[in-house]
C-alpha cells in the first residue's frame, strides 16, 4: 500500500498537526516505509498461535503483604522540626 500527498494531508488534518508542504514528501515516505513493515508482519506464518487478547489470562506473581514502619523511622523524623514521640508536630489548622 502506498499513500499519495492528498492522504498524508487528510491524515495530518485527521490527527490535527500542521504540515507544511516542505514535509508532506518527508511523512509520505515515513509512512509509507511504517505501512511496508506492516505488510511484512503479514506474512509471518502464524498457524496454531492462539492470539493473545491481553495479559488478563497471566498469573500475577504477587509479594506477601505485610505491614511494616519501613524500618527508618528516625531517619525520617530527624528532619521534622518539631515532633511528638514517633509523629510529625504541625500546627492546628482548624479552631
Amino acid at each position: 500500500m502506498s499513500l499519495d500527498t492528498a492522504t498524508v494531508r487528510r491524515i495530518a488534518k485527521l490527527a490535527r498537526i500542521r504540515v507544511d508542504d516542505a514535509e508532506v514528501a518527508t511523512l509520505q515516505t515515513e509512512l509509507n516505509s511504517i505501512l511496508g513493515y506492516v505488510e511484512q508482519l503479514n506474512e509471518v506464518n502464524v498457524d496454531g498461535v492462539e492470539p493473545l487478547t491481553g495479559g488478563a489470562q497471566m498469573a500475577m506473581r504477587l509479594r506477601e503483604d505485610v505491614r511494616t514502619d519501613g524500618e527508618i523511622a528516625e531517619k525520617i523524623l530527624a528532619n521534622a522540626p518539631d515532633r511528638v514521640d514517633h509523629f510529625f508536630a504541625v500546627p492546628k489548622v482548624v479552631e
